[in-house]
């Protein structure tokens, strides 16, 4: 090769498995998301600007204060917790999705990001089956509510029973039969 011509790059390796179609397409999403908020952030700063608007300097910029809100919208976005925070938004409308009489005896416990499952926790067997009988229904209406494939599936709990005691006669605060050996 002559002297100015420069070497042509080696394609990086990859150092983990390549990302499935969903990532890409998450973050091609994500990045798209902030390059727009970027254009309506600026395009913000400038009309601030012309109205002689809050700015830390001569010029708008990155530093310049900002809506709590919009500063609360960047920091998920940046750190991904799109989905834990709208599965936290349900938890908090749940009466509006499910109906109150549903929701004054089940209640969202926690949701699983991994396994992409939503736990319930019931206070009858009653209700609890009458919400494993509208799940379909429900996880059909929380995708759509949250994107499709957040919620996979609805763990139901019911209540849970008094604790298991062996025998009739038990000393208080002994744990079993294998409480005195070391």
């Amino acid at each position: 090769m002559s002297e100015n011509t420069p070497e042509p790059k080696k394609a990086p390796e990859p150092s983990g498995p390549e990302p499935s179609g969903v990532d890409l397409a998450r973050v091609a999403l994500r990045a798209a998301k902030e390059q727009a908020r970027a254009r309506g952030d600026a395009a913000r700063q400038k009309k601030q600007a012309r109205r002689g608007g809050l700015r830390s300097g001569a010029h708008a910029d990155g530093r310049d204060p900002m809506a709590l809100g919009s500063a609360i919208n960047r920091l998920i976005t940046e750190r991904g917790w799109e989905t834990p925070a709208a599965v936290g938004g349900v938890m908090g409308r749940w009466p509006q999705i499910v109906g109150d009489d549903l929701a004054n005896h089940c209640v969202p416990e926690k949701y699983d990001e991994d396994e992409r499952v939503l736990i319930v926790q019931c206070d009858s067997t009653a209700w609890a089956t009458q919400l494993r009988l509208l799940a379909p229904q429900l996880v059909a209406r929380l995708n759509e509510d949250l994107g499709h494939g957040t919620v996979r599936v609805i763990k139901v709990q019911g209540p849970a029973g008094p604790a298991r005691r062996f025998g009739p006669l038990r000393a208080p605060g002994s744990t079993g039969p294998g409480d005195t050996y070391g």
